[in-house]
């Protein structure tokens, strides 16, 4: 297994396991092991590549786990985004104010059912930390409070706190900050 910067041959793969953990595809039983919600077209997908925001797991060729990450600007095509961009301005993340220009959007990140809780989460975390830490010293991403095994897993598995609760669309969501500087302890690349 492999963690590295996601290519453009990756995007069939991505594509299928977004498909297979969409929030919209799943049982209600099979959200509780954790789903993804914002769907990427392969345009999508391949504007994301040009900028160096996707990474991907790979095992024997199969892509067993991905995560993303990008600017407020290339996100700004969800209208959550816009939304919580507003909201930074007024937030502090380590007794600091998060200005949007100085900090990213990070996520969705999605790994194969079979291999939850195997450690691919913090390597992928990893290879994107270290990738935006020269961009950005600040990211950010939000958390459906429905996806309890998701808020679990960043703010146990990985060094991230809790800077707003907001609700958007009628739904509960957590907005998470992270130091890019900061290393995820344990990790071996």
């Amino acid at each position: 297994m492999i963690t590295r910067i996601g290519y453009t041959q990756d995007i069939s793969g991505i594509i299928a396991l977004q498909k297979a953990n969409l929030y919209d595809n799943l049982s209600d039983q099979d959200r509780k092991m954790g789903f993804v919600t914002t769907p990427f077209s392969e345009a999508q997908l391949e504007h994301l590549l040009a900028e160096h925001g996707i990474f991907v797991a790979e095992d024997q060729g199969v892509i067993t786990g991905y995560t993303m990450a990008g600017t407020w600007k290339f996100f700004s095509q969800w209208p959550i985004f816009p939304y919580m961009e507003s909201r930074l301005g007024s937030l502090s993340f380590a007794g600091k104010r998060v200005p949007p220009e100085q900090s990213f959007q990070y996520g969705p990140v999605c790994i194969t059912a079979a291999l939850r809780g195997s450690g691919i989460f913090p390597r992928l975390f990893e290879e994107m930390r270290k990738d935006f830490a020269s961009r950005f010293p600040v990211g950010i991403t939000f958390i459906n409070r429905v996806n309890e095994r998701s808020y679990a897993a960043h703010t146990r598995k990985l060094p991230m706190t809790e800077i707003d609760a907001f609700e958007f669309s009628g739904r509960r969501y957590a907005m998470l900050a992270f130091d890019t500087s900061r290393p995820v302890i344990g990790n071996s690349g």
